[in-house]
């Protein structure tokens, strides 16, 4: 999502290209997520000569939202608060997400 959210449109093999790097993923993986992208809803495609050429439907913060909505049903039982203290508890954050953490829960 993230390539096709950066370029707006891409060939499987575009999206191959720019995941190149130590572990550059199989042609055939990348189409079958896609695939299964399509399947969810989450792009679509067009036919351009022999190729598909795939868009995605759903923008980066309603894709950020849907997965978050999902993580808390099925790990948090529904709390948004019990999701942030094991953040807390589990990864080191940055002193600006920090802040930026405190300022929200000031609103």
């Amino acid at each position: 999502m993230q390539v096709l959210w950066a370029r707006g449109r891409a060939t499987v093999g575009d999206v191959v290209d720019a995941l190149r790097g130590r572990r550059t993923p199989a042609y055939n993986t990348v189409l079958t997520v896609l695939r299964i992208l399509e399947e969810k809803g989450y792009v679509a495609h067009e036919k351009e000569g022999r190729a598909f050429v795939y868009m995605p439907r759903v923008g980066r913060r309603e894709a950020q939202r849907s997965a978050v909505r999902r993580l808390l049903s099925q790990f948090f039982e529904g709390s948004a608060g019990d999701l942030v203290l094991n953040l807390l508890d589990e990864k080191e954050i940055a002193a600006s997400d920090l802040r930026r953490l405190r300022s929200r829960l000031e609103e």
